[in-house]
């Protein structure tokens, strides 16, 4: 559920009212000392490019083991109910006894959340994932606000403001991540060879990833689509039940159990459930504490010192990470047609965002 956390502070609803009583109360306050500031001056960068090397080893780590013939719905299973089990401190910590006010109304919010949220984006991005290529599916994870704007226009949740500056700079942010993601797609050009890989992928799983490229786009814009869905419907779990450990908790689990009981319907193999100690039981304990309980709390951390457009500023370094670090460890090829698109990418993420942070104070 939370590897894409920080988009969906780009796209995040109002606060509920318990929010807005906290705000308050830390404006009457008085300021800070000027070495907290100090100290929230590098910790807060510093945490943000955690966030994303936290991302970064999800996605690649997941490569590795659904390219080592991991059941992509046991990992899924597994890693949902690992992440509930890490969120579970947190949970008996800030939000003791919330469980009660949970009825059935909230419960089937948080069901459809789940589904909605993890089981299905994240079971089709994996499948994208397991037919392209880890630096190719991370830049899926970051046009997820971009498509949230551009559903929230289609669905008139959002005035798209074109004659202001903010306005055209949304839209031409939107129209070069678009147009890089194309390139990668659709150009690949001279291949560089600067560094020998760490680990090499199997050449018939290279010859496979070339002829499911087309595929695997689909499968990934697919995921892209249903989560930019998924923050849309924030809005509405936050009115029911305002607990966002105990929901994100809950979330976890019940997807766990979600893609579980697909996993079984769709695969019936004791051995596809048996985990050793290997790359992917890695990838599981990874996924949980890491990319999902650990990037939650930084990105929590980081929203309450800078507010909610300062993490989303942050993730297009995945990209970059993720090529160098997919092209290391794994044998991604790096071509000429891949960094120009992933250069369009990161400048169009980036001049969304910014006119998207720009134009938030004055609405």
């Amino acid at each position: 559920m939370m590897d894409v956390e920080t988009g969906a502070r780009a796209a995040a609803p109002p606060a509920p009212e318990a929010d807005v009583k906290t705000d308050a109360s830390a404006a009457a306050a008085p300021p800070p000392p000027p070495e907290a500031d100090a100290d929230a001056a590098w910790k807060a960068p510093a945490a943000m490019v955690l966030v994303q090397l936290f991302n970064t080893g999800m996605v690649l780590l997941s490569k590795a083991a659904i390219g080592g013939g991991m059941f992509v719905l046991v990992l899924l299973a597994y890693r949902g109910i690992f992440g509930a089990v890490i969120i579970l401190p947190l949970v008996l910590l800030l939000e003791r006894g919330k469980w009660k006010e949970m009825d059935w109304r909230a419960a089937g919010w948080i069901f459809l959340n789940a589904l909605i949220g993890y089981a299905v984006p994240m079971s089709i991005y994996f499948y994208g994932l397991r037919d392209t290529t880890a630096s190719y599916a991370i830049i899926f994870l970051n046009m997820i606000p971009l498509t949230t704007f551009i559903l929230s226009l289609l669905l008139r949740m959002e005035a798209l403001h074109i004659r202001t500056m903010a306005g055209s700079l949304k839209v031409a942010g939107v129209l070069l991540s678009v147009g890089g993601t194309m390139i990668i797609s659709l150009y690949k050009g001279e291949i560089l060879h600067l560094w020998n890989p760490i680990l090499h992928l199997r050449s018939e799983e290279h010859v496979g990833v070339a002829r499911h490229q087309l595929r695997g786009t689909f499968l990934l814009a697919g995921s892209t689509f249903m989560f930019a869905c998924w923050y849309l419907i924030q809005s509405k779990i936050l009115k029911v039940y305002p607990y966002k450990y105990w929901s994100s908790m809950a979330t976890c689990l019940v997807g766990g159990f979600q893609t579980a009981l697909a996993g079984v319907i769709v695969r019936r193999d004791v051995n596809a459930w048996k985990i050793g100690w290997d790359i992917n039981l890695l990838t599981i304990v990874y996924s949980g504490a890491l990319a999902t309980a650990g990037k939650y709390s930084l990105n929590s951390w980081a929203v309450a010192k800078k507010g909610p457009s300062y993490p989303p500023m942050f993730m297009p370094l995945s990209v970059v990470f993720t090529v160098v670090l997919g092209s290391i460890f794994l044998g991604d090829d790096i071509t000429v047609g891949s960094l120009i698109g992933t250069t369009l990418v990161i400048v169009g993420t980036y001049i969304f965002l910014w006119a998207k942070a720009n134009e938030l104070p004055k609405k």
